[in-house]
């Protein structure tokens, strides 16, 4: 019953972590960043991944990671929401907050695996990367293609003995690149075919000789994101997920994930913000207030989003459009938390006078924007949604003349 899952779970965490009370961490004390993308320098992502990598250890082999997973993966085989109710529960204890780096691994490349792999393949990373002894990042998006992830032209061509591939690109914003074992990578490898034909992904080592990781600096200062670039770099056929060719279907599997989790993004800021209106140390105005309503009731409905999708996963069926209204609703509230935060805090947010909870914010205003084109642009989730829902067709494409 999930009621005693939930009360088996607190039981847990209060012999393993610190309870943060009733109203989580007292308000002007410890840490107050609400960046939306990590600010760190390299050692600093190292160290931090290592403490979150204790933690997840520290729960996989405890009977708490991967609950959704079967036992011979180390998981406990419940149902796909006992994973949310987890989440829930957890919330109220001090752990380390999980970077970008091992949701990917645990939740989008781990499940990839599950669909897509060999029984080889099955035993040489599932319970490594549920662990998170290995951890995986996404090898994507390409400078050229955009949002057009069937337009890469990453390619790999087998190699003179027809026993593996060699690689050749470049990808750019990836998470988590100087930290993760394995890179997962979408390549085309029959240019001849349709551009969602001639797919074909790869785990590449990213330590294998001729891949190259540089840190792209944020506006924030930090380097949360790399480009990667590919060079000859030799990957065995073993290494490879699912068919020759089918790499399109493979990369949808992944991008699904990607999707079901984004719909919780943002709400930790939201509640922040919300937090930051109680304590204003002053009254609030009425639009204010209006304001602050506003997105009070945003992040509720954002939660039963959340449901939706799980009650989905649930049925055995796996969500789209939920996927994507959920996506499209979560980049708005943190465009609502951006407003509502600018409006309390007026010149105070602009200057670091030191104070805490005021100059802090300008990492998520500066960073907000950006899952506008994560995880699936707004744009390509209402493309989805008019074509897949409302049955609109695709607007045909203009030519030169007809365009004049």
């Amino acid at each position: 019953m999930p009621e005693d899952f939930r009360a088996e779970a607190r039981r847990w965490l209060s012999g393993v972590a610190a309870h943060r009370g009733p109203q989580g961490q007292e308000w002007g004390s410890g840490d107050d960043s609400v960046a939306v993308f990590e600010n760190w320098t390299e050692d600093e992502e190292r160290a931090r991944t290592e403490h979150i990598r204790a933690w997840e250890r520290t729960r996989y082999d405890q009977g708490w990671g991967a609950l959704g997973w079967p036992g011979e993966y180390g998981g406990r085989d419940l149902p796909a929401h006992y994973e949310q109710l987890y989440r829930a529960e957890e919330a109220a204890f001090d752990v380390p907050r999980r970077t970008e780096v091992f949701p990917v691994t645990q939740q989008l490349v781990a499940p990839a695996i599950r669909v897509w792999g060999t029984e080889e393949q099955k035993r040489r990373w599932l319970r490594p990367m549920l662990r998170t002894d290995e951890l995986a990042c996404q090898l994507f998006s390409e400078t050229e293609a955009g949002s057009d992830l069937a337009a890469v032209r990453t390619r790999a061509v087998r190699d003179a003995d027809g026993d593996g591939w060699v690689l050749r690109g470049h990808k750019v914003w990836t998470s988590g690149a100087r930290v993760a074992t394995w890179g997962v990578a979408v390549c085309r490898t029959d240019p001849d075919m349709p551009k969602h034909a001639g797919i074909t992904v790869f785990l590449v080592r990213m330590d294998a000789p001729g891949v190259t990781v540089r840190p792209i600096r944020q506006m924030t200062g930090g380097s949360s994101f790399n480009e990667v670039y590919l060079d000859d770099v030799r990957v065995p056929d073993a290494d490879r997920l699912g068919p020759v060719g089918e790499g399109w279907r493979v990369t949808l599997t992944v991008l699904a994930a990607e999707r079901l989790d984004s719909g919780t993004l943002g709400l930790d800021n939201a509640d922040r913000a919300l937090d930051l209106a109680r304590h204003l140390p002053r009254p609030l105005t009425g639009g204010e207030q209006q304001q602050a309503g506003d997105l009070f009731v945003r992040t509720l409905v954002q939660r039963l989003i959340g449901l939706r999708v799980t009650a989905a996963l649930v049925a055995g069926r796996e969500p789209g459009a939920e996927a994507s209204v959920g996506k499209l609703y979560a980049t708005a509230t943190m465009r609502a938390t951006t407003d509502l935060v600018q409006q309390l805090l007026g010149p105070r947010l602009a200057a670091d006078t030191g104070e805490w909870g005021t100059f802090a914010w300008t990492e998520h205003l500066l960073g907000a924007p950006g899952y506008s084109i994560a995880g699936g642009s707004d744009e390509i989730q209402r493309n989805i949604l008019a074509e897949r829902v409302l049955g609109l067709p695709k607007e045909p494409k203009q030519t030169e003349e007809g365009a004049r």
